[in-house]
């Protein structure tokens, strides 16, 4: 049977009420088809409220931000605005900007590893590896809940490097219970593949690049699917339920329609 994950802890979910508009200020973006205008690091877009909303939020794909519609800080927003700093925002406490902004960043990458390191642990296959994860997931949440200075100094690749060799063996245990030769197309280059129809129960996608490809009705049962770019990806009638470590933005870059069949925890773009 398929394995399907646990719901998102609430925690890893973004709060933007409860967040200083920090993606909208740390980050860079540079003008392209994902965004209308250039932004420097540390620089408040344009579409930045003084309550920390965006005005634009509604509209923004037809306002010409669509790479806003695709970002996920997995709840790292609000723990850096709430936690790491307090509830003192940076525009009363100014001095406090350009630490908050470098916080930021390294905290939305340890949040992401504690999405991935949850949902590994929801994975019955991977039953032997869950006191392995459950101690990285221990240690990175600990991390995250650190100070500023501390945060600032972390060696977010090491740790990274560290999970993810963790996430990849649960990916091929839950893999392993797909009966047949399972394809391989990790970190392949599909952009634009013709992959309507296709058999892609277990694959590994990881960190395959299909923009644009054509996944039509394809079957992407429990394929492991971390860190595939699935932007401008067809996916009417692609059949996703039990995939492994999709995540909505993934699902928010893609085009679907009412027959994707998708992962419960997961929800349909209203774009779609």
């Amino acid at each position: 049977m398929p394995q399907q994950p646990e719901a998102p802890r609430s925690d890893l979910r973004a709060d933007c009420a409860n967040c200083f508009g920090l993606c909208c200020v740390a980050l860079p973006f540079a003008k392209s088809s994902d965004f209308a205008a250039d932004k420097a690091a540390g620089q408040p877009c344009r579409n930045l409220q003084q309550d920390f909303r965006c005005g634009i939020h509604t509209r923004l794909r037809t306002s010409g931000f669509t790479g806003c519609t695709v970002f996920d800080c997995f709840g790292a927003g609000q723990k850096v605005s709430q936690i790491t700093f307090g509830g003192t925002d940076w525009r009363r406490a100014p001095e406090t900007s350009r630490q908050m902004f470098e916080v930021f960043p390294v905290v939305r990458q340890l949040h992401e590893l504690l999405h991935y390191l949850t949902e590994a642990l929801a994975l019955p296959a991977a039953r032997r590896l869950h006191g392995e994860l459950r101690a990285a997931l221990e240690g990175v949440e600990q991390l995250s809940l650190a100070d500023a200075e501390t945060l600032v100094a972390a060696d977010v690749p090491a740790i990274r490097g560290q999970v993810n060799t963790l996430l990849l063996e649960a990916g091929e245990l839950a893999r392993a219970g797909v009966p047949g030769k399972r394809k391989n197309h990790r970190g392949a280059d599909l952009i634009g593949a013709k992959l309507k129809g296709a058999d892609l129960r277990g694959a590994n996608l990881r960190g395959a690049c299909l923009i644009a490809a054509d996944l039509k009705g394809a079957d992407l049962r429990q394929a492991d699917l971390i860190g595939a770019d699935l932007r401008d990806a067809e996916l009417a009638g692609a059949d996703l339920t039990g995939s492994i470590f999709l995540t909505q933005a993934q699902l928010n870059a893609a085009k679907g329609d009412a027959t994707t069949k998708l992962p419960p925890t997961l929800t349909r773009p209203a774009h779609w």
